[in-house]
């Protein structure tokens, strides 16, 4: 639309290039950063956000729970458990690393261990937050249903056929 405005854009005033960073503000704090990314589902940006947050304030808890938080975006779940069980060392009464330590073992499988966490940051909020409590239910019928499914005998068996082909037969 350029070409319809009633002057034409000078070369002069603008310049065919970006305009630069003004270094005389200051930085948007990292963490604020980092947490707008995750809720925007920018994983790997959101990580790069909390490692600039560590170089100004060290690994708080805060910090290592948005690490932690980020890699499990991102499927890392072994560094996500890690980084987590360290904020809830750094801070053991704070509900919120509590909660996402137990997303990430529920994501593992480790189910009764995720049902101990939930009930613990649950414990910790008092019942007030609608997700952790959401979380523990999870958790409570997870644990439920694989309690159900144990004493079922099972029959059959998985059978490879090739590199992406597989069949399910009966066991004799």
């Amino acid at each position: 639309m350029a070409a319809c405005s009633p002057r034409p854009i000078s070369d002069a005033q603008v310049g065919p290039y970006a305009p630069g960073v003004d270094r005389s503000k200051t930085a948007v704090d990292g963490m604020e950063v980092g947490n707008r990314l995750l809720a925007a589902g920018e994983y790997e940006l959101a990580l790069d956000a909390f490692t600039r947050a560590a170089l100004d304030r060290g690994l708080t808890a805060e910090v290592l729970t948005g690490l932690g938080t980020a890699n499990l975006g991102l499927g890392r779940l072994g560094q996500s458990e890690k980084q987590l069980r360290d904020a809830v060392a750094a801070a053991p009464d704070w509900p919120e690393a509590w909660n996402n330590l137990g997303v990430v073992l529920i994501e593992q499988g480790k189910i009764p261990e995720a049902q101990q966490i939930f009930r613990k940051a649950y414990a910790l909020d008092n019942g007030e937050s609608d997700s952790i409590r959401d979380n523990l239910r999870l958790a409570l019928a997870k644990n439920e249903i694989s309690a159900i499914n144990t004493g079922q005998n099972q029959d059959y068996k998985l059978v490879r056929r090739s590199s992406s082909d597989y069949l399910i037969r009966k066991t004799p």
